[in-house]
């Protein structure tokens, strides 16, 4: 049974993604996706670009990372690809299209392998004018 009221709310989720070499995918993130670093110690950090945050994990085992993903619900998708593009790193596999299930997106893959899946809602223009 939900315990849930009508005053509680889930807000957000930070996926907290593999790192074999830490300092090399901190700088992927901060230079070619244009996250900023909003702290870093030698193992973990945390980074942000606009309300989408991702965490990151110092993990000496790769194949786990090429087995993890996330996806990003953004707007204005098609500034973000082209911006993308021009860094080069859209997974060849990943060009940005309209899927059956309606999100329009596009994947990244990090140094590590990690998928990252950057998505947006058909109806993301038509609901920027309401509020919940």
């Amino acid at each position: 049974m939900n315990s849930l009221t009508s005053t509680t709310k889930f807000l957000s989720a930070v996926p907290v993604l593999p790192a074999v070499d830490i300092a090399a995918t901190i700088a992927f993130y901060d230079q070619k996706l244009g996250f900023a670093i909003d702290f870093q110690s030698d193992d973990y950090a945390g980074l942000r670009r606009g309300g989408a945050q991702i965490h990151l994990w110092q993990c000496s085992d790769r194949q786990l990372a090429e087995n993890t993903s996330c996806r990003i619900n953004v707007s204005g998708i098609d500034a973000i690809y082209d911006e993308y593009q021009t860094q080069n790193v859209i997974h060849p596999n990943g060009a940005i299209a309209t899927k059956l299930w309606g999100l329009r997106e596009f994947a990244v893959l990090d140094p590590n392998g990690n998928c990252l899946t950057f998505a947006e809602p058909p109806a993301t223009l038509n609901r920027r004018d309401h509020t919940d």
